[in-house]
């Protein structure tokens, strides 16, 4: 297999993020995050108490991101950030934290609208919960993603009820394919989230995922390690049955991401492998790795292996 016989068309052994961004954006692209003070179903009573087992939404939150600041003013400061480093770039206002299509319409219009007047915003990424959009949502997306750049990103998490009925998600599978088919059905870009390595699931699991997502319309993939954060219910159930859990070591993590992108639809784009939170707030596994070093690593057992996404599909 050559360059010119992958679908995605470029050198890379799986359908990377990067090499998509940089062909669908003429300039450097970057997202800034914004917590424009949403909850979620599963925190405020609608749906449950408590949250997903797992979250601690300060492991991916910026420091200036925080309900004082305004949306502009968020994204100011983080284009003031990034600005330091790179002198022309845009950006993509990331509505990161919570649920962010879990509001009335009138509240999410002015909250997108307000970060798409920002002069370098070229876009909104989305992430919310497969159960948290309706057709009215999706139907102003589908208006807004004719005029800007939009990607919802969906926590599916896993593919099994079980799974998620034990991390306390709120909603089922069949809501994560619903929300998928409607937001291809109306153009706008989707992404699904999953979290690979939670208790009562096994590699088997694992790779039938791979095969599950391949059968569905998604645009973009984000894989996730397990990780024990701090100040989680997850992390009690772990101190009180850690046998219970078997938390990935880097080099089995790197082989597990190389036999599911082989079983992986080749149309898909991967954003990620791996979640990185910070060190004060991680109880296990420790790797000390950063994005770019695993990502190098699975390159490198790609190559060793002679293989590619969607090898096996």
């Amino acid at each position: 297999m050559t360059a010119a016989n992958y679908v995605w068309g470029h050198g890379k052994r799986y359908n990377d993020f990067p090499s998509y961004f940089r062909n669908k954006f003429s300039e450097r692209v970057q997202k800034v995050s914004v917590d424009a003070g949403f909850t979620c179903p599963n925190r405020d009573g609608s749906k449950g108490k408590g949250g997903c087992t797992y979250c601690n939404n300060k492991t991916f939150q910026p420091n200036y991101c925080n309900l004082e600041n305004s949306v502009t003013s968020q994204i100011q400061t983080g284009v003031d950030f990034f600005a330091r480093k790179y002198e022309a770039m845009k950006f993509l206002a990331y509505f990161q934290a919570y649920t962010n299509t879990y509001a009335p319409l009138e509240d999410l219009r002015r909250l997108y609208e307000e970060a798409l007047q920002h002069p370098k915003i070229v876009g909104l990424v989305i992430s919310t919960r497969p159960d948290a959009v309706d057709e009215k949502i999706l139907d102003y997306l589908a208006e807004l993603s004719r005029r800007t750049y939009v990607m919802v990103e969906f926590g599916l998490e896993s593919h099994l009820d079980k799974s998620l009925e034990r991390m306390n998600r709120g909603h089922t599978f069949a809501d994560s394919v619903w929300a998928l088919a409607q937001t291809a059905k109306r153009g706008i870009n989707n992404c699904a989230h999953m979290i690979l390595g939670f208790p009562g699931e096994n590699r088997n699991d694992w790779l039938e995922q791979a095969k599950v997502i391949s059968q569905l319309p998604v645009k973009n993939l984000k894989l996730h390690q397990l990780q024990i954060h701090k100040q989680t219910v997850l992390e009690k159930q772990y101190r009180q049955k850690p046998e219970q859990f078997h938390l990935f070591s880097a080099s089995e993590y790197v082989e597990l991401v190389v036999d599911y992108l082989e079983l992986l639809n080749p149309g898909i784009i991967v954003e990620r492998f791996i979640s990185q939170a910070p060190p004060e707030m991680l109880v296990a596994p420790r790797w000390g790795l950063k994005n770019f070093e695993f990502v190098a690593k699975v390159e490198k057992r790609l190559a060793e292996r002679d293989t590619w996404q969607g090898k096996l599909y």
